[in-house]
């Protein structure tokens, strides 16, 4: 198996999917970025490699974000939700990635 076909196995877990949140769309039609939950252990070139590879669009610049669980009670019970890593994918012009087409 070649180095390329490694990696891109590896690539195609980065991507964890689309954030779908109302700050996100707010992002998106104001700065034209789409936001994905990526792995923990992904950084900026594991996440354009995958976007660029998977939607077939050209990556502007990427910014990560690692945001912390909360803390929750569940009763008597103290517990914290998953910390999650976030991609925000800045396209270049003319790009887009449209996500109800890529989904049929």
């Amino acid at each position: 198996m070649s180095q390329t076909r490694r990696n891109d196995h590896n690539l195609m877990k980065v991507l964890l999917g689309p954030v779908i949140s109302e700050k996100a769309t707010m992002v998106a039609e104001k700065n034209e970025q789409v936001v994905f939950q990526v792995d923990r252990a992904a950084n900026k070139s594991d996440v354009k490699q995958a976007v660029e590879l998977l939607f077939k669009v050209q990556v502007d610049s990427v910014q990560i974000v690692n945001q912390k669980g909360k803390p929750k009670r569940y009763g008597r019970f103290e517990g914290r939700r998953d910390h999650v890593k976030k991609a925000y994918v800045n396209l270049k012009p003319g790009q887009e990635i449209n996500f109800e087409a890529e989904a049929n």
